[in-house]
């Protein structure tokens, strides 16, 4: 096994390195993951998922308690999934939880260390016996106050070359930019003046992978994280990973060669091990990530957040419905992740080719409405583009465009939630999106950062009262998309690779079919997406005659198909024969 296994490995290597011994690399590489000792053959096209995986996505420190100052916000979000998400979630997600100097952990100091403040690895390794945990690879980047980059600057190993350098006197015009800030930071070192690579801050400084040095810490940190526990791995920025002055420098195909290698190095650790690469891009390149079933596993659907909060605040579904008909059904072994919202802002790059730019202002202008702010990026012509909007998303599910804040609010959250449960993949709840969590103003204040308005933290105590608080929203969030999810979890219709076929039904009601791999259970999903109540032909469903028809939520069971379905303003049915 590990010949063969030598083999593909140096398959890749050859591209990535063409001038070293690509074989003793790979050699390296397994002795290094620690596979000469300990291998298995992952299966082919293995789905590591069913219709019961939910994932939760949240910081480390998004809640607190504060009449427990000595108890570290680890051990208090191991409690708070014991207590009130163990029957909803299978997967947690822990947003960076390593000593950082920037930008909420996404810039790592220290990759082998847990930040002091959050816990220690054991607090780590206690939530991974619960749960299926997720860790971020922070791959692109690392901080410029890491001991790697204080030796750059020293001219030391190791660090000495594991940054990307180019020269202000390049032609750097084709870079593909998703900030504003200068590209190149000048950096006093040893041995002169430096200027290193900064795809997103000069406090984020990019790796270089052309030193394949870099390549084996990864390693030997991915091995690590597997120890105490990490199953699922997000590879984050990972599109920018491999610079060439003159091109671009994004998804390049050297990228797309190292994301094989640790996806053959990590499966052979854990067959059931999961790599999930974040690529905030329009449709068409992010679903290159899939490779031929042998690069990511999991890719996250960008277009989602966009297309879902645009078409509930516009009552018009055709986009969504014209973006789901173009999505390719995933391999076996492959799927997506479906998400609405998240640490980050919603992205408007994924919606290039699905939104034009009227529509686009449209979105921009009713967020800004309801509270939301809007980062920028550089375009390639020089000038500032919307890049994300920063909201949470309750708050961005106020009112509409024309109507501004009305009354749906609740109504028009829980929709959205309940598109995004009932599509082939995958569905991730942001832990805020769970709590009902409202833009953060105060936080945004204090960092000067957009993306804080979405990054509150909560403290437990305050959270519980909430919670059973029956009129409290929080508590209405909580417990419709709870029961939703209790839902989801049971029908295998929903398997993340089940058949999916999208419903022509007119522009305020949006559907889609949904059949389980044994064909034995349809559920037809339909949402009426408008401010509106609205009617449904029975015989537009086209549901089979000689089956029993109930819906899933409400348990309304269907006696006269020649009949029509009434459906409130944004209420879901989900009608199933089983």
């Amino acid at each position: 096994m590990l010949d063969e296994l030598r083999s593909k490995l140096a398959g890749s290597l050859e591209f990535i390195y063409p001038d070293i011994d690509t074989q003793y690399l790979a050699t390296q590489l397994i002795e290094t993951m620690g596979l000469d000792k300990e291998c298995h053959r992952p299966g082919d096209h293995q789905n590591n998922w069913d219709e019961a995986e939910v994932l939760l996505i949240t910081y480390a420190d998004t809640i607190r308690d504060n009449g427990k100052p000595d108890e570290k916000p680890l051990v208090t979000l191991h409690r708070f999934l014991e207590e009130k998400l163990k029957d909803s979630i299978s997967s947690v997600h822990i947003l960076p939880f390593f000593p950082y100097s920037s930008d909420d952990g996404f810039s790592v100091m220290d990759y082998l260390a847990v930040n002091e403040s959050h816990g220690d690895w054991d607090d780590i390794r206690r939530v991974a016996k619960e749960f299926r945990l997720m860790s971020d690879l922070v791959i692109n980047h690392m901080s410029a106050r890491s001991r790697w980059f204080d030796n750059f600057k020293k001219r030391i190993d190791p660090g000495k070359d594991y940054f990307f350098e180019a020269s202000p006197e390049d032609d750097l015009s084709a870079v593909v930019r998703p900030r504003t800030s200068p590209l190149l930071t000048e950096v006093q070192t040893e041995d002169g003046v430096r200027h290193v690579w900064c795809t997103f801050s000069e406090d984020q400084v990019d790796l270089n992978f052309k030193n394949p040095q870099v390549l084996l810490e990864f390693v030997n940190i991915i091995r690590q994280y597997m120890e105490v526990g990490v199953e699922i791995f997000r590879l984050d920025a990972v599109a920018f990973l491999w610079k060439e002055v003159g091109t671009p420098c994004i998804h390049l195909q050297q990228t797309h060669e190292i994301i094989k290698v640790l996806r053959l190095l990590i499966e052979h650790r854990n067959p059931s091990a999961v790599i999930i690469t974040e690529t905030n891009v329009p449709n068409r390149e992010n679903l290159t990530y899939f490779g031929n079933a042998n690069e990511a596993h999991v890719i996250y659907n960008f277009s989602l957040p966009p297309l879902v909060i645009y078409t509930l605040i516009s009552g018009d579904c055709r986009h969504l419905k014209t973006w789901l008909m173009s999505m390719p059904p995933a391999q076996m072994g492959t799927t997506y992740l479906n998400f609405i919202a998240s640490h980050d802002g919603v992205g408007l790059r994924p919606t290039d080719g699905l939104l034009n730019e009227e529509e686009k202002g449209q979105l921009v202008g009713a967020m800004q409405q309801f509270g939301g702010r809007v980062t920028f990026r550089r375009a390639r012509e020089g000038f500032d583009k919307p890049y994300e909007i920063n909201i949470s998303l309750y708050d961005a599910m106020k009112g509409t465009i024309e109507g501004g804040a009305d009354k749906w609010q609740l109504q028009r959250f829980v929709c959205a939630h309940a598109i995004m449960l009932g599509l082939e993949g995958i569905p991730a709840f942001y832990i805020h999106s769970l709590l009902g969590s409202e833009n953060d103003y105060a936080k945004l204040e204090n960092t000067g950062r957009n993306r804080s308005i979405n990054r509150s933290q909560w403290d437990i105590n305050q959270l519980q009262e909430q919670l059973e608080n029956k009129f409290s929203h929080h508590s209405k969030v909580y417990q419709q998309l709870t029961e939703l999810i209790a839902i989801r979890r049971r029908q295998p219709a929903f398997h993340p690779n089940a058949t999916q076929f999208t419903l022509h039904l007119g522009l305020q009601i949006f559907g889609f079919w949904r059949q389980s791999m044994r064909r034995d259970q349809s559920i037809f999903c339909i949402y009426n997406i408008s401010p509106e109540t609205q009617q449904v032909a029975l015989s537009d469903i086209n549901l089979i005659g000689t089956d029993h028809w109930h819906d899933l939520i409400s348990g309304m069971k269907i006696e006269d198909q020649s009949g029509s379905l009434t459906l409130t303003p944004y209420q879901t049915l989900w009608l199933s024969n089983k």
